[in-house]
């Protein structure tokens, strides 16, 4: 068995980030997952930069382990076609803007015609009700409604700041991903299916909720935005040593009598702003700076080693071309290199799910557009002279050799 997902069958109508990256999850974990682009360009992704092989690198880090078939959704027997791939799978996934899929006839109730325990799985920006549910919607936006902006900004007067990479987009993804998984586990108990809406609004709220909104939890009782709603400062996790930076947490008490024998300062043990925990958070400020004005006498390698002598959490700050490098890094495997037929070797991560006793292959490399449309039509029933017509009229397309 290939991966815990092997043997289910996944219909990806998604563009760019969110919606590929759900479906590439359970690809990466078993699942057979077949991507419908359009026959001109398909997925916007695979035009950005960052190219080679006629392949963008968002492409393949979105799209490996899926075939690639090309239909043009708004000709009748483009629509006809992808319900008939519809009647053998077990998941469907889109993320239109809410109401495009039902006007191109291929909304919940279309699909389910087809195949009535179908997962449906919706994906949208600002939800499904109200008057923002149709708006346009990119990263950034949700960054900014969410609150997600206000706290990277540091504080509520503070001026926000985006988080720099797509975080909404990606967990998304990820909550997406679990979400479907959730609904075949239900439909195995229960043998129906079920309609799964994921929003990028509603993911990023209940994400910031964990952690960031404790002065809103308490009904009555809020913070006020001119007496509160501060965010961690960004010295409290990252602090400048005399070579470059490094994260410390030194939180508990123990954590706490570690860095100050670390850093040779058992003066911070008799002082009462730090006696407790609470004590070293009301006098945080003061805190950080003393931190921050001792470990700028050494180097961050021997930070490392000193700080790990005393059993205080630290990590060195690495940049992107150092983070597949570092010796934590390979001992876990989490970077694996592969040969691309067309865009020739690539870097990429694995699946981070581990399975004992289901453990996915080694992933598939993206394809190229429209490269299995024939294999996958004619599973479907089609024969070579219908496809050969189909591809004649545009309605599909056969393998297309990209420029690089």
């Amino acid at each position: 068995m290939s991966g815990p997902l092997h043997g289910f069958r996944v219909i990806d109508l998604t563009t760019m980030i969110s919606g590929p990256l759900a479906t590439m999850t359970l690809a990466d974990q078993g699942a057979e997952v077949i991507k419908i682009e359009h026959p001109e360009g398909g997925d916007l992704s695979r035009q950005v930069t960052g190219r080679r092989g006629g392949f963008s690198a968002s492409f393949l880090n979105n799209n490996r382990g899926k075939a690639s078939v090309t239909l043009n959704l708004k000709h009748p027997r483009g629509r006809e076609a992808a319900l008939r791939l519809c009647e053998t799978a077990d998941v469907i996934v889109q993320n239109f803007r809410p109401g495009v899929a039902e006007r191109i006839g291929l909304g919940e109730a279309a699909v389910r015609a087809v195949r009535p325990d179908i997962i449906y799985t919706s994906i949208s920006g600002f939800g499904f009700e109200g008057d923002w549910a149709g708006k346009p919607v990119y990263d950034p936006l949700i960054q900014a409604l969410s609150g997600l902006a206000s706290v990277q900004g540091g504080a509520d007067a503070a001026r926000p700041r985006l988080v720099r990479t797509i975080l909404p987009d990606k967990l998304t993804a990820i909550q997406t991903a679990q979400a479907i998984t959730a609904a075949l586990l239900a439909r195995a108990r229960t043998g129906e299916g079920s309609h799964v809406r994921v929003s990028m609004l509603d993911t990023v709220l209940a994400f910031l909720w964990s952690s960031d909104m404790a002065g809103h939890t308490f009904v009555g009782a809020e913070v006020p935005p001119d007496k509160g709603g501060e965010a961690q400062s960004f010295v409290e996790l990252i602090y400048q040593t005399a070579d470059g930076w490094m994260a410390v947490s030194a939180h508990t008490d123990s954590t706490w009598k570690g860095l100050a024998a670390a850093v040779g300062r058992p003066d911070w043990l008799d002082d009462p702003r730090f006696a407790t925990v609470a004590a070293r958070e009301e006098n945080k400020p003061a805190r950080l700076e003393l931190t921050q004005e001792a470990l700028l006498d050494d180097t961050t390698d021997n930070w490392m080693q000193r700080l790990s002598d005393h059993d205080v959490p630290c990590a060195p700050v690495l940049t992107r071309d150092q983070v597949y490098r570092h010796p934590q890094v390979q001992a876990n495997g989490i970077v694996i290199e592969q040969d691309h037929p067309q865009a020739g070797p690539i870097r990429q991560t694995r699946t981070p799910a581990r399975f004992s006793s289901t453990q996915p292959e080694a992933p598939q490399p993206a394809r190229r557009l429209g490269e299995d449309t024939r294999a996958v039509l004619a599973q479907a029933g089609y024969d070579a002279d219908t496809i050969d017509e189909m591809i004649a009229e545009g309605i599909a397309t056969d393998t297309q050799e990209s420029p690089g």
